[in-house]
């Protein structure tokens, strides 16, 4: 309880230190951001009263900030979407004859769809490693999206085979500088209890592009079908490819770089504080500051971190397990509707992913946990197998769809869960993200022969895999939360030996 005669003393001191808002023709004027981080830690002592106006004045502008980035990173979205239709477009060009005009048989549409994760594999790491040291990440993202929308229109040229399955590797190379190089753009500007629901707002454009693109390119193929002598699957092509490089080009201005270069849409004291929130994030004081930043290599520190591999591992069982994902028109196929029909059936259970996946991401920022908002999307997403596995019935089917879907959840969570984990140095956390999420998609490149058509339509077999997957990656991370929660205790019991004041904790 603050007494009132001290109250009231404080009163007079701030009026006499008030300066009125300097009024001109122009406008009005406004105070420029805070001082540095150390006034702030000084400013809570009772004789500097400038501290409060400063705090508000921070959250004024934070507000702003966030509101402005937000608005850039909802076109990251749009991004992914595209980048999803361009990997998933095979499985809509099988329904129209893909198979058929380039000759394959047995397991070659497998093999397509796997051929492009490899790709992923190889890229991802040295991809994030290059845009760590950019200025422009914007135009680097927005170059690599040219190209692959080059690639794509390609694809709607093929007349063999292996041409085919050629330009899918290459495609796949392409395409893997995004995502990771995306998810660590988001680590750049924002907080780790920021991360999660923009990484879930990101991820969002997977479930959307889920939902309505095999619905889209429906609406290609069922129009564009022997126009200009071009088959329904090439047009598939032609046209996502296009629209590929329109988004790209559109991207190259809109797309935020990194806080520490110059941003045109943004106002000094935003661009200050978005430098200073950034280091206020960070985990640990003694970043590696002390050596040159060409002799230090975040690459080789992520190499040599166990957990590294170990999250990496996780997350490949996690992908295999969603794997149904590249085969959704398929299992929606299995029901025994007519093809417009399945490819509007495969909507509803995306959108609810989706919604759910914002509620769960939310909380997890809220509440500060990870694991069980992985273990729990992953549990319904298990509950959804068995369901498929037990009738064929399509009313339960159907309702499996839904279940499996939450799944994915888990994946964004993870992705935040890293982030959080490996915080402490930027270079680290790129090379981190990117070689966890290599080894994570690395998973999608065997599972896609998890679906032959042999075991079609009930997919026993297959739901069995996924089960047996998703066990193993609950498993995993709960080793790595028991690791996390004991480094956190040896964190507090050195504190409190040497008398320091409470630092930063893992999240578990």
């Amino acid at each position: 309880m603050i007494e009132p005669g001290k109250l009231y003393a404080h009163i007079g001191t701030w009026l006499s230190r008030w300066k009125p808002l300097n009024l001109s023709s122009s406008g009005m004027s406004y105070r420029p951001l805070l001082a540095d981080v150390d006034d702030l830690s000084s400013g809570s002592s009772d004789d500097n009263p400038t501290f409060t106006l400063d705090y508000i004045d921070r959250l004024t502008v934070e507000k702003r900030l966030l509101r402005k980035l937000d608005l850039r990173v909802a076109f990251l979205v749009l991004i992914l979407i595209v980048n999803n239709m361009d990997c998933t477009n095979a499985a809509v060009a099988r329904l129209h004859g893909y198979e058929e005009d380039l000759g394959m048989v047995g397991n070659d549409f497998n093999t397509l769809v796997g051929i492009f994760y490899v790709g992923y594999f190889f890229t991802q790491a040295p991809s994030n490693m290059f845009l760590d040291r950019m200025m422009r990440p914007s135009l680097y993202l927005s170059s690599c999206m040219v190209i692959w929308g080059c690639l794509t229109i390609l694809m709607g040229a093929v007349q063999t085979y292996h041409a085919s399955l050629i330009l899918r590797f290459v495609i796949g190379f392409v395409e893997a500088t995004f995502f990771p190089g995306a998810v660590f753009l988001l680590s750049r500007w924002y907080k780790g209890n920021e991360l999660g629901l923009r990484t879930a707002f990101l991820s969002c454009g997977v479930s959307i592009s889920n939902a309505f693109g095999a619905l889209f390119a429906s609406g290609i193929v069922g129009s564009l079908d022997g126009t200009l002598g071009f088959t329904a699957w090439r047009w598939l092509f032609f046209v996502e490819g296009t629209l590929t490089i329109v988004v790209a080009v559109s991207a190259m201005g809109i797309l935020p770089d990194f806080p520490s270069s110059p941003n045109v849409w943004l106002l000094p004291d935003e661009q200050t504080l978005a430098k200073q929130r950034m280091e206020e994030e960070v985990t640990s004081k003694n970043e590696h500051k002390s050596k040159p930043r060409e002799y230090y290599s975040g690459l080789a520190e992520a190499l040599m971190d166990w957990r590294v591999w170990w999250v990496g591992v996780a997350l490949h069982l996690m992908s295999a397990s969603m794997s149904f994902g590249m085969f959704f028109p398929t299992l929606s196929a299995t029901m025994g509707y007519n093809e417009t029909t399945s490819l509007l059936l495969c909507a509803p259970p995306w959108i609810l992913g989706t919604a759910t996946s914002f509620v769960v991401a939310r909380h997890s920022d809220a509440t500060g946990d990870r694991f069980w908002h992985i273990a729990g999307p992953l549990l319904a997403s298990i509950a959804g197998f068995i369901l498929a596995i037990s009738t064929m019935n399509t009313t339960v089917r159907y309702i499996s769809l839904f279940l499996m879907t939450q799944g994915q959840i888990a994946y964004v969570i993870a992705l935040t869960w890293i982030m959080n984990t490996f915080s402490q140095a930027q270079s680290k956390r790129a090379a981190a993200i990117a070689l966890i999420n290599s080894v994570g998609t690395a998973g999608a490149i065997g599972s896609s022969y998890f679906w032959p058509s042999s075991w079609g339509p009930s997919y026993v077999n297959s739901y069995m895999i996924c089960i047996l997957t998703s066990i193993m990656s609950i498993a995993m991370f709960w080793i790595l939360r028991m690791h996390l929660s004991r480094c956190n205790e040896a964190a507090e019991a050195e504190e409190k030996s040497l008398g320091l004041p409470k630092g930063q904790r893992y999240l578990l």
